[in-house]
């Protein structure tokens, strides 16, 4: 059941590479034809809500999401499906709380929005380097993960032949960033969310007619299916082995409900917006692409666990990465006619292209911020053309070291890779941009304490817990330094980050909280509302 047929793999080699040659033409076509940082950066705000909305799902759901949390729910079931739901939670609290403040607030980068009131080399520098640590993670996830992606697809085993994937997958997404531009990326991201969305409810349409479209059918076969009986169908599951499993499961889905939404590769499409209503429509119809995916993978995961078995799925990926296809490919059952091979085909063409439309999206969110916080806040006479050619030039700097790494750890456990681009998420940029959008007496000091602070308490933790060392599945089974007792960082990092804000403030003194309530409320109309905001 784990092995796909000949067809299937022929189709899905010939598939991959039309979509990697057809994208990169959309690309070459859709990409700024001048010199115009407001092109590049946010594509002139031209794009409608609905296409604006798909293409914040787009880059919000990506490969980790697909892959890793449909195998944590295939592997446990209930709790699998509340970290799915943690992240729909996580993009409902940027639609309701930052994305129009974000966007009034912001320009082309996060720098921009935090700039704002707080001008200066420091924080533009320190946002930029928190942006650099807190997407790195996140790309090496998914460049690593994408040999063994496509050579569990199309049945390689050769490690160099896995590399060469990664390194040409990588190739592939630096020209998307540099070449792209903000409207080549939003592209991508919407046929990408486009073909999840549509073949993923196909599957899902099967899974459930196979099971006579009765939820909890399904749901029965699921726990049989796993070898834990009930348990897989209550909390408890993922963390059962650690000393504090309920602390455990709420601290990672605080990482994730506050993390996901506010990573940079997210705030970016907010300045894409022309309005505060075009973004409000965008985010309504994101958070809506977002809940269906959600709704597919709860319904595939279980399905997985259902038709292949837990044990099969572990023995496929012990982090159940590919549970997704196993699912996808179980539902057709052992007949597969042609249509079901197309359709399989679609499936795996999906995930390639989440694969590439993720790590594009994030390359650009570094990239920009590389070129527009760094090099031209050092220069504010530089030209447009030199900024966009620094913005190129860090797409390469950035993705070089990117695949480089991402060749020497593709052999090991990924995940405290995720678990630290959302911590960093949550306990640095989340309470950096609360405060700095909504607190009056927020000062320099205090928002650099959130950044610098709330990463490095993330930075020093995240080596301690599991993910990381002490378990059969983490990234050095070999060794045992795990000192820290939870998984997740964030029931420890989240308020520390905040408190280093509050702190940071405090010891700035009342007088210059005082001066930066007054440049607040300055601006405050133009941060909450747009009042008298000029678009550029």
């Amino acid at each position: 059941m784990t092995e796909f047929s000949d067809d299937a793999q022929t189709m899905s080699l010939v598939a991959f590479t039309a979509i990697a040659t057809i994208t990169l033409l959309l690309c070459v076509m859709t990409g700024p034809d001048r010199d115009d940082l407001a092109e590049f950066y946010t594509g002139y705000r031209s794009l409608s809500p609905l296409r604006n909305g798909l293409a914040i799902a787009g880059d919000y759901i990506s490969a980790a999401t697909v892959l890793g949390t449909g195998g944590v729910i295939a592997l446990c079931g209930y709790d699998g499906v509340v970290l799915a739901l943690s992240t729909a939670l996580s993009l409902m609290l940027l639609m309701f709380l930052l994305a129009e403040p974000l966007r009034n607030a912001g320009r082309f980068t996060m720098g921009d929005a935090l700039a704002r009131r707080m001008p200066g080399r420091a924080v533009r520098i320190t946002a930029c380097a928190v942006t650099l640590a807190a997407l790195l993670p996140m790309m090496l996830v998914q460049l690593a993960g994408t040999g063994q992606l496509i050579a569990f697809i199309l049945g390689f085993s050769g490690a160099s032949v896995k590399t060469g994937c990664v390194v040409c997958m990588g190739v592939l997404m630096i020209s998307y960033a540099a070449i792209g531009g903000m409207k080549g990326t939003a592209l991508i991201q919407m046929l990408k969310i486009v073909m999840l969305l549509g073949s993923g409810t196909v599957i899902a349409v099967i899974v459930l007619y196979r099971f006579d479209w009765n939820p909890g059918t399904l749901f029965d076969a699921a726990a049989e299916g796993s070898g834990v009986g009930d348990a897989f169908l209550h909390s408890g599951l993922e963390f059962a082995g650690g000393p504090f499993p309920r602390v455990d499961m709420i601290t990672a889905q605080l990482s994730v409900v506050l993390g996901g939404a506010c990573l940079p590769h997210i705030t970016m499409r907010m300045y894409t917006a022309s309005s505060a209503r075009q973004v409000r429509r965008s985010m309504s119809w994101a958070v809506s692409g977002v809940a269906l995916f959600v709704l597919i993978m709860t319904v595939v995961g279980f399905g997985a666990t259902a038709i292949v078995g837990r044990a099969v799925i572990a023995q496929a990926d012990p982090q159940g990465n590919t549970a997704y296809l196993l699912g996808s490919r179980g539902a057709f059952g052992s007949e597969v006619s042609t249509a079901e091979t197309l359709l399989f085909t679609a499936v795996t063409t999906a995930i390639f292209l989440t694969v590439l439309a993720s790590v594009a999206g994030m390359i650009l969110a570094c990239a920009n911020s590389l070129a527009h916080d760094v090099f031209a806040a050092r220069d504010p006479h530089m030209s447009a053309r030199r900024e966009m050619l620094l913005a190129r030039l860090s797409a390469l700097a950035v993705g070089v070291p990117t695949i480089l790494l991402a060749a020497q750890v593709q052999h090991r456990s990924l995940q405290p890779l995720v678990t630290l681009s959302f911590c960093l998420g949550a306990s640095a940029l989340a309470p950096a941009l609360v405060y700095s959008l909504f607190w009056r007496r927020y000062t320099r000091t205090g928002l650099l304490a959130t950044l610098i602070g709330g990463t490095l308490s993330v930075l020093i933790l995240m080596p301690g817990t599991n993910l990381v060392s002490g378990s059969p599945v983490s990234a050095f089974p070999e060794a045992d330094f795990n000192w820290f007792p939870f998984t997740t960082t964030g029931i420890v990092t989240v308020p520390l980050g905040f408190a280093f804000g509050w702190l940071g403030t405090v010891v700035s003194g009342r007088r210059k909280a005082e001066e930066q309530r007054r440049q607040y409320e300055a601006v405050e109309g133009w941060i909450l509302a747009g009042a008298g905001r000029r678009e550029g």
